[in-house]
């Protein structure tokens, strides 16, 4: 087990880790229990009975949180003509509309947290599949991130207002954020069921009863608060 430091150990004495809370406990314990000098993101992290290996257990949808993350958001666009002239006047911070552009990001020039891109800049952005796939900073439709001219300034809105992607990793769980630990509480737990709504909407067709047997909501290097999976979660309806 790994060594934890004073106050990581003084964060843990202030509730049972052992017990499972109410969402609304838990969201309120993390925040309590937040250790960092920096104001920490809550996280919440989803253990599933899916498996991401067959094609009706697949997940991956996005959400837009009613109280935002609490962060800047720096949305870069992948377009040409129209769809970039969309994109500067809707307040991207990035419009990536030449080769000289392609060319930085290649290099490695990752200052921005969402890529948007127009469709017939597609071709291109494949390209940079290996820069941007394992940062999860990949245009895709699924995500809402691959859009049309007329629908870029709703795209960048969402993106900057809190739209949250939830996606089955590798190993089967499920990694959101939810918030800053300086949030009021309610908000967190807005944020929170709001998240929850979506994942029953996003229900795989080839997932059993609830899919989701365990949660955590925990701060950046926090201890984590386990909270009931039944509480917001809906088996097979």
């Amino acid at each position: 087990m790994a060594k934890h430091g004073k106050k990581y150990l003084a964060a843990l004495a202030k509730f049972d880790p052992e017990k499972v809370y109410s969402a609304r406990e838990a969201v309120a314990i993390a925040k309590e229990t937040s250790i960092t000098k920096f104001d920490a993101t809550v996280e919440v992290h989803m253990r599933t009975t899916l498996d991401s290996r067959q094609a009706d257990q697949q997940l991956r949808d996005v959400v837009v949180l009613p109280n935002g993350l609490g962060k800047t958001v720096r949305v870069l666009v992948f377009a040409q003509g129209e769809g970039a002239a969309a994109a500067r006047s809707a307040g991207a911070d990035f419009v990536a509309d030449d080769d000289e552009s392609l060319k930085k990001i290649e290099g490695g020039m990752l200052d921005f947290d969402v890529a948007i891109s127009t469709p017939d800049a597609m071709g291109k952005v494949g390209r940079l599949g290996r820069v941007l796939g394992p940062r999860g900073l990949m245009p895709n439709p699924k995500a809402g991130t691959v859009v049309a001219a007329q629908d870029m300034e709703r795209a960048i809105k969402e993106a900057k207002a809190g739209r949250v992607e939830f996606r089955l990793d590798k190993t089967n769980n499920i990694h959101v954020s939810i918030g800053k630990a300086s949030f009021d509480a309610d908000k967190l737990y807005e944020n929170y069921v709001t998240l929850m709504d979506a994942m029953n909407k996003a229900r795989p067709s080839g997932a059993k009863g609830n899919f989701v047997k365990r949660i955590t909501i925990a701060t950046t290097m926090g201890p984590g608060v386990k909270t009931d999976p039944n509480e917001h979660m809906q088996g097979a309806g």
